[in-house]
């Protein structure tokens, strides 16, 4: 991929003074295949897929609000559907999980029934008065009560009211029966008992309390980066106290919980369904107590080893949060990030669904009604798309960290900082976007090549589940753990790569080549402050969703009688780690470009006049005080007196 070895020397470090274009021929690749991507949702609307699916079809073929051309075998096929807007389902509710379809007639009517229509004859009446037969076009609405067709061509009974929907065209059912029976298709579908119906009954009991603990994970996530900035010295000690307060506190609660929950049980003082829901929750207590408790001697035995090295991340966490306090715009990349994958999501999903229905119209020998079926070579446009979900995912990510990298380098290397520009994070992007999209094309691309066959085998060894020898399972799952290791350490080089672009300006294989060498230099320091850092930020992420889940856990227990904890409580701690993750890994993010800059710093620069450091002292002071006699050994083997920067 165009990494070989460069023709320069030493490579002399000068941040911010060279700007020029990087990785131009991957930049050029990226954008055909995003025209390849662009080529297939054009695809999709000459085939009429994401017309079918915006205005809605019936099982002929036949698209709702517009003319249509016959179709080959088909008798019903090529009306004029112009009046008729909306699809309706004869049987809305009866839906197969497993082939994720409506297993209805679907018809194109002109206005939806919004009563309840019980016999035959109100349907009659309803397509007589409003001129929207519900039962197939061959089956005229005088014939509803007395054809014996009227029972496969025409809709279950009782026929819900519906509305319709405007954006998509289809009438959908406004009477919560339906969705019962969806309900109990679905519980159909898990091959689960009632357990599953008071599962999701909890969840739909205790809703409000999971927005609110959702909302204060959020919170909670917010004061965590405000801790960050304003008391990084401290924030250290306080987290790893806070742990394990939280830890103990949280484990000897679900003891108490389940011991107050198995006394009730033993009792039999509530009543018979809220028997069984205390004895659903005494199981999950149980279970999350042995848990908790596994984790948290864990926890503890891994914070006494470590307890001397804990305090090597002050001086780094201090001036990380100098960096949020100087650019407080970085608190917000997450938001923006998202919104773009969510964005991107939004438009994949959709051209997918186009996709599903761009193929050729065939008639199905079981049923006699339209499939879609694509044909060779077109089949391959899905594999296609699927690779650009992959490759432009990762290259969304891959701009914020090119982005907070060009943040954190101008930080770094302005020695006054009242020079810094007024909004580094724009101009950051901007030289991201003007200079260096090739680049982050380029470090995305690699990870998409690793993590395609990672996902092919996770798929496989799912499929094949039951069915392969042990051997061949072991086999599978060591490829897929080497797989994600190797895509770990690439992302961590990709990151680093990143930086080195932000600070000279050079392509991706020259940076990554270059911020391995500066890594290797400093393998010590990098396994110590990213071990450290990270076990940290790690603590920060429990601190998130253990406080969380121990208001999760006091909240549900006042509906301990019709509330079923399990999913719950699992859903609202999914979303703080997620919540946490986002907003600490910018955190992180940054730890690691500072860490990068800092190596650069003192391997160039020597504190002597014309080369003087531009680190902060807090971050000196961390290096000496990890250096016996704090001394510094460069890479050349010269030693000399570090000095600190003066500011």
């Amino acid at each position: 991929m165009g990494c070989g070895s460069s023709s320069e020397g030493k490579r002399d470090w000068k941040p911010l003074e060279q700007r020029s274009c990087t990785d131009i021929p991957w930049l050029i690749l990226f954008f055909l295949f995003c025209v390849g991507m662009g080529c297939i949702c054009g695809f999709t609307v000459y085939t009429g897929g994401a017309l079918r699916i915006v205005r809605g079809y019936d099982s002929y073929g036949n698209t709702c609000g517009r003319r249509n051309s016959p179709i080959k075998g088909i008798e019903l096929s090529g009306l004029n559907m112009t009046e008729n807007k909306y699809v309706f389902f004869l049987d809305p509710c009866n839906i197969d999980f497993l082939n994720r379809k409506i297993k209805s007639l679907a018809l194109c009517v002109s206005k939806c029934p919004d009563e309840e229509l019980k016999t035959y004859y109100d349907v009659k009446q309803f397509s007589l008065s409003n001129g929207s037969n519900l039962c197939s076009y061959d089956l005229s609405p005088t014939r509803y009560t007395g054809s014996s067709e009227r029972y496969t061509k025409c809709p279950k009974l009782p026929v819900p009211p519906s509305k319709a929907v405007r954006v998509l065209h289809r009438c959908v059912p406004t009477e919560l029966s339906c969705y019962a029976e969806l309900a109990q298709a679905f519980v159909s579908f898990v091959n689960d008992s009632s357990a599953i119906q008071r599962v999701i009954a909890g969840v739909l009991a205790s809703k409000e309390i999971i927005l609110g603990l959702c909302l204060l994970a959020l919170v909670l996530s917010v004061i965590l980066m405000v801790v960050i900035r304003y008391i990084s010295k401290v924030l250290v000690w306080i987290t790893t106290i806070l742990v394990i307060l939280g830890a103990v506190g949280g484990t000897g609660v679900l003891w108490w919980l389940y011991a107050d929950h198995r006394k009730a049980l033993d009792n039999a003082t509530t009543t018979v369904f809220g028997k069984e829901v205390v004895a659903d929750n005494v199981k999950a207590l149980l279970i999350y107590a042995i848990i908790s408790t596994v984790f948290t001697v864990v926890l503890l035995l891994v914070i006494f080893f470590m307890r001397k090295r804990v305090a090597l991340t002050i001086a780094l966490f201090h001036v990380a949060g100098k960096v949020f306090i100087h650019l407080p715009l970085l608190a917000l990349q997450p938001f923006w990030t998202f919104l773009g994958l969510m964005l991107f999501w939004v438009y994949w999903i959709s051209v997918f669904l186009f996709l599903g229905i761009s193929g050729t119209p065939m008639k199905s020998n079981s049923t006699g009604l339209v499939e879609f079926q694509m044909k060779q070579p077109f089949q391959y446009l899905v594999w296609y798309h699927a690779v650009g979900l992959i490759w432009i995912s990762e290259f969304i990510l891959a701009f914020q960290q090119m982005t907070i990298a060009g943040a954190v380098v101008t930080y770094y290397f302005t020695r006054n900082k009242s020079e810094i520009p007024a909004l580094p994070i724009v101009s950051s992007t901007w030289r991201a976007f003007r200079y260096h999209l090739g680049t982050v094309a380029k470090g995305s691309f690699i990870i998409t090549l690793v993590k395609i066959p990672r996902l092919i085998l996770t798929y496989l060894h799912s499929q094949l589940k039951g069915k392969e020898n042990a051997c061949a399972r072991c086999m599978l799952k060591a490829c897929v753990c080497c797989l994600w290791c190797l895509e770990k350490c690439l992302a961590f080089l990709n990151q680093n790569a990143y930086t080195a672009t932000a600070i000279n300006s050079t392509n991706f294989c020259t940076s990554a080549r270059d911020a391995l060498g500066i890594l290797v230099e400093n393998a010590l320091r990098v396994a110590t402050i990213n071990s450290i850092g990270d076990f940290a930020l790690f603590l920060g992420k429990v601190l998130v969703v253990s406080c969380t889940a121990f208001v999760g856990v006091l909240s549900l227990n006042y509906q301990r009688d019709y509330t079923v904890w399990v999913l719950p409580l699992f859903i609202v701690c999914l979303f703080a780690f997620l919540v946490a993750h986002c907003f600490l890994s910018v955190f992180e993010i940054v730890v690691d470009v500072l860490f990068l800059c800092f190596a650069i710093d003192t391997k160039y620069n020597d504190g002597s006049s014309g080369r003087e450091y531009y680190m902060d002292k807090a971050l000196m002071e961390f290096v000496e005080g990890s250096k016996k006699g704090g001394r510094y050994k460069p890479a050349d083997g010269d030693p000399r007196e570090m000095k600190k920067m003066n500011i």
